[in-house]
């Protein structure tokens, strides 16, 4: 994947970035209720994966902050153009791989690709990343739990993927369907509004592909 090493002169987080890169758990995090009431009835109407098409919008979301794309390498920063998912497909035997996808295309051509991939994976896959594991989206799913927190694992240090995880969708008492997304992201590279603009662009995402299917 392309990326460029940002000047950590003119870098305006400079100082930020120095000060939680030298904490021991350098991560910020929060879950928020997002709604898919539509988009749950749409993908049941067009017999989508849910699934796969929310991965799909909070991707675009993620590469729409600048802050996500970005990464810690050798004390430093870079940013890639674009960032690839890597998200875990639950095998038969009950453990799980993982799986690349890449989502800068149509959603129908992604929604073709990506169950091929995912298919695949679950057959063949295992933890070992077949990408550019620096440049990735860690993406997990928990659809067994409508949660309200979740912790992830991380290693610390220069370890600065975003992780993107969520639940299962729950009516609440105005028979919306609310969904737990929770976002993890490195301290060193971003802050609470970068967080509050993927959440912002989640929304934007999935409105777009509501309009789109409406024709």
């Amino acid at each position: 994947m392309k990326c460029r090493v940002i000047d950590m002169e003119t870098y305006p987080r400079k100082a930020h970035f120095e000060h939680f890169l030298s904490m021991a758990y350098p991560y910020v995090g929060v879950t928020v209720n997002v709604e898919v009431t539509d988009l749950v009835r749409l993908c049941r109407e067009r017999g989508w994966s849910f699934f796969t098409v929310f991965l799909h919008a909070a991707c675009l979301a993620a590469d729409r902050v600048e802050q996500f794309r970005h990464r810690i390498r050798d004390g430093g920063v870079i940013e890639y153009e674009a960032c690839p998912s890597s998200h875990t497909e639950l095998k038969e035997d009950g453990t799980y791989c993982y799986c690349t996808l890449h989502h800068h295309m149509p959603l129908a051509d992604y929604l073709a690709q990506a169950e091929k991939q995912r298919e695949a994976c679950r057959k063949n896959g295992s933890i070992e990343e077949d990408d550019d594991v620096e440049s990735m989206y860690f993406i997990t799913c928990l659809p067994w739990l409508h949660y309200t927190a979740l912790i992830q694992p991380a290693a610390c240090g220069e370890e600065s993927n975003p992780r993107i995880s969520w639940g299962r969708y729950e009516e609440d008492a105005k028979g919306r369907l609310m969904m737990p997304v929770t976002v993890l992201v490195h301290h060193s590279l971003a802050d609470g509004v970068h967080i509050g603009s993927f959440y912002s662009n989640l929304d934007t995402e999935i409105a777009k592909i509501l309009k789109e299917a409406a024709g």
